[in-house]
């Protein structure tokens, strides 16, 4: 399969694309910055907000299937955070749909229900969008275009809420949350791989002992996390936060810390 990966050049743009290549994948990268030294597959530098752009990188070469992980990481102003997540993925769902590409696996989040109560208990993808931030609410605007083009479309859109992307759990609400690099590759190629799944959600953690997130909706999807944060529990230290950490799956995204208008800078 060949693998168009946005944002190929961030932290899980990395891992993925190694990922995906050891696994017999044919990726192309694309990002707004030149590759890492020895990257050994094609590479696009531009914008996944500029459609034109985007078009001419479908139009250079035949494309089994996107992986969108471009997009700003962290809260920013509400304009930005749906440039950076909703109007890059229309503009690659609108060049997906003029060259026959028929899969796009998504890079969401937990924000995007990150306001839930930790009170209501395991969250399943049939959980209401409820955002945390602005960066929430860009990631719940972003899957429901997704939902549209595949009603639309008969494209196959799955979205991955990804919850701690890290190395090894670095906090207490860490070891409900971890997604571990390995498990992420797994996460990947079983959303690009996985029959016929028209518009799903998963959440994007491994089979963490104290995960706040179902891991059935992935599983279904043939995502088998092999990783578990509880191996890192004796190195994880209480904090002063944990508690109101806990308090929403969102973590420290839902508290005042990050309240700020929406169109400020």
């Amino acid at each position: 399969m060949r693998v168009l990966v946005t944002g190929a050049a961030g932290s899980i743009g990395r891992v993925v694309t190694t990922g995906l290549a050891a696994a017999g994948h044919e990726v192309v990268g694309l990002d707004l910055v030149p590759p890492p030294d020895g990257t050994p597959f094609p590479w696009h530098e531009a914008d996944c907000a500029d459609a034109d752009a985007v078009e001419a990188v479908f139009a250079e070469q035949r494309l089994d299937a996107v992986v969108h992980l471009a997009g700003i990481p962290e809260e920013a102003s509400l304009p930005d955070e749906l440039t950076s997540h909703v109007v890059t993925t229309a503009a690659l769902l609108d060049a997906m749909v003029a060259h026959d590409v028929p899969r796009i696996v998504y890079a969401s989040s937990n924000h995007a229900v990150g306001r839930t109560p930790r009170a209501d208990g395991v969250l399943t993808e049939h959980a209401l969008p409820r955002p945390d931030t602005y960066y929430g609410v860009a990631k719940v605007a972003a899957e429901a275009l997704l939902h549209l083009f595949a009603d639309r479309h008969d494209i196959d859109a799955v979205a991955c809420r990804i919850g701690s992307f890290l190395e090894e759990p670095a906090s207490l609400r860490g070891l409900s949350t971890w997604l571990s690099p390995d498990d992420c590759v797994r996460m990947v190629e079983a959303a690009l791989t996985t029959p016929a799944p028209g518009y799903a959600v998963l959440y994007g953690i491994s089979a963490n002992t104290r995960a706040w997130w179902d891991l059935e909706p992935g599983r279904r999807l043939g995502y088998e996390p092999q990783d578990d944060a509880e191996a890192y529990a004796d190195r994880v230290e209480a904090g002063p936060d944990d508690e109101t950490e806990a308090a929403h799956v969102g973590g420290p995204y839902a508290t005042a810390a990050f309240h700020r208008p929406a169109l400020g800078a």
